[in-house]
């Protein structure tokens, strides 16, 4: 059993960077004084850096917003129901610029960047005065800190566009209205710096003997990985800085040559153990770690929403399981896709057809059919139109991975880990990094990308397939396409697709062509049930610098957002 451990920070005086502090200025502060208390030795140093992960778990974060509700919209999945009503409003681009959820995601996303620059200041006072055993354990909470306020730097500047670059505490003391939005290359620069030194600081995961427990911390390979997603993203829209292509080839590659870290050998392993809250650091590089024996429903409960609302459709039994929305629902034209590669062994590992109500009962049939007639329907494609746009993800499946003693009987909340970063993302990254720079696919990405679909198809990774490889000659864009789909196939549901497809400059283009699919696809009376409803060219690359804010302070609006 996992255990996560809870803590505060102790030395936040600002929960909201863009409130002002002022009134807090004329007097000293009772946490000012109390922090020359703490941080005395490595120990407490540790306490305080756990606080430093801490946000990660509430729901502004990647308790719901970052994991599910910000990622759905896609080719690949869209949010329950046929409104934009409620927390539809965000999957359906439908919000606004005062929606909370933005704002709310926002705001943690910089009271964690508070909470880092504290860190960071405070043990870079104090790491002189330890010794010398402390001093070489400190060093690596310090380089910790740096690539978490890098990774929610990363969050910010992909979502937000035209940040603050807040790079020391003193900054979030000033009047908002003195805070100046950074150019989003310098945004990037800043977390390029962060994660190299992160990078040359820790050690890979298998190599630290220096921490009591580095489960589910970083590592120096969650500081590559991270690295060369920041490169290509970097490259990619709508910053089009194409030099880090290969800035991106090669830092993947530096994790690649280090082996390190491999894929596991079963695909539907990785969904075991998150279910079970079992840390594996050969693939899983980065990971949020949920775990409450019990929930109050507060939002301090260290638990998630994972399996909830993004896994199957589940009906509660009293006193043995809570309730599953199964609020995310397949875009089934991504499931006919699919289907036509019938040896992927992901696709059924991915996509539930199938509900717990209370036994198993198969979306693709009504309620009295029996399993066999069901599964019929579920082949025909031309019969239950409307339940097959009901199936949902697979990989969180509760009943399926959960184990007793991983369990909370809750209708919102489970203690299912979230993959933020997998070893499978970083071979994806080097594949479409390499073909990028190099102008078409090498040797060396053709070898990353089949070892991701050896393992999707049941095979060694490391043995060449007739079956599961990419054909050889692939034009610079027919590769690009096969990775672009590889990523859908192999990251499907993994709050990725959204992004990917913002940074390739082609999110309009799959909206619109995923509606023309499913009207193709659909044979019955009525409209299709695709709830992306809205689109504005360029307005919603970027979310809105939330209205608070801009209440605030003297910024300028995101485009399409007045």
């Amino acid at each position: 059993m996992k255990k996560f451990i809870y803590f505060s920070l102790i030395a936040a005086l600002c929960v909201l960077p863009f409130s002002s502090c002022s009134d807090m200025l004329d007097e000293e502060s009772r946490t000012e004084i109390d922090k020359e208390k703490y941080m005395l030795n490595a120990a407490e140093a540790e306490v305080v850096l756990l606080g430093v992960y801490r946000n990660m778990v509430t729901d502004a974060m990647y308790g719901y917003h970052l994991s599910i509700l910000f990622d759905m919209g896609t080719d690949v999945s869209q949010v329950e129901g046929s409104n934009n009503n409620g927390f539809r409003a965000v999957p359906t681009n439908s919000f606004t610029t005062s929606a909370a959820e933005i704002q709310n995601t926002w705001s943690m996303l910089y009271n964690s960047v508070y909470n880092a620059n504290d860190f960071i200041e405070t043990l870079e006072s104090k790491i002189g005065s330890y010794t010398e055993a402390d001093k070489q354990v400190a060093t690596l909470y310090l380089a910790e800190a740096k690539g978490l306020r890098a990774l929610y730097y990363f969050e910010l500047v992909r979502r937000y566009g035209n940040i603050a670059l807040m790079t020391n505490t003193a900054m979030s003391k000033q009047h908002p209205s003195t805070f100046v939005q950074a150019d989003p290359a310098r945004v990037y620069e800043f977390i390029e710096q962060d994660l190299r030194y992160a990078a040359e600081t820790l050690p890979y995961a298998q190599d630290d003997v220096l921490r009591k427990s580095n489960a589910f911390r970083l590592s120096k390979g969650s500081a590559l990985g991270l690295l060369a997603k920041v490169y290509a993203t970097w490259a990619g829209y709508p910053v089009l800085d194409a030099s880090k292509w290969e800035l991106a080839a090669k830092t993947a590659e530096e994790l690649m040559a280090s082996n390190k870290h491999a894929l596991l050998s079963d695909y539907e392993q990785l969904w075991k153990n998150s279910g079970a809250g079992v840390w594996n650091a050969s693939e899983s590089l980065m990971e949020v770690s949920f775990y409450a024996p019990t929930t109050t429903g507060a939002s301090e409960d260290p638990c998630g929403r994972i399996g909830k609302w993004n896994g199957v459709k589940t009906s509660a039994i009293a006193g043995e399981r809570g309730s599953n929305a199964g609020n995310v629902k397949v875009v089934h034209s991504f499931v006919l896709e699919w289907r036509a590669e019938p040896q992927d062994l992901r696709c059924n590992l991915s996509v539930a057809n199938y509900q717990y109500n209370p036994g198993k009962v198969l979306w693709a049939s009504s309620k009295s059919d029996t399993p066999e007639v069901a599964e019929a329907n579920d082949a025909d494609p031309t019969k239950r139109q409307k339940e097959k746009q009901s199936y949902t993800p697979a990989k969180w499946d509760t009943e399926k991975y959960v184990p007793q003693s991983n369990k909370l009987i809750n209708n919102d909340k489970s203690n299912v880990n979230w993959y933020l970063l997998r070893y499978a993302d970083v071979l994806l990254i080097y594949a479409e990094a390499m073909n990028e720079w190099k102008g078409a696919p090498t040797p060396e990405a053709y070898e990353a990308i089949n070892q991701v679909r050896r393992r999707g198809y049941g095979m060694p990774v490391a043995t060449p397939s007739a079956v599961a490889d990419l054909p050889a000659g692939l034009s610079v864009s027919a590769f690009r396409d096969a990775v672009r789909k590889e990523r859908a196939y192999e990251l499907a549901f993994e709050g990725h697709r959204r992004l990917d497809l913002i940074r390739w400059g082609i999110y309009r283009s799959t909206i619109d062509a995923t509606a023309k699919k499913l009207a193709q696809w659909w044979t019955a009376d009525g409209e299709v049930n695709y709830v992306v409803k809205k689109y504005t060219e360029d307005k919603h690359i970027l979310f809105p610098i939330p209205q608070r804010d801009m209440d605030l302070t003297n910024f300028t609006q995101n485009k399409g957002w007045y």
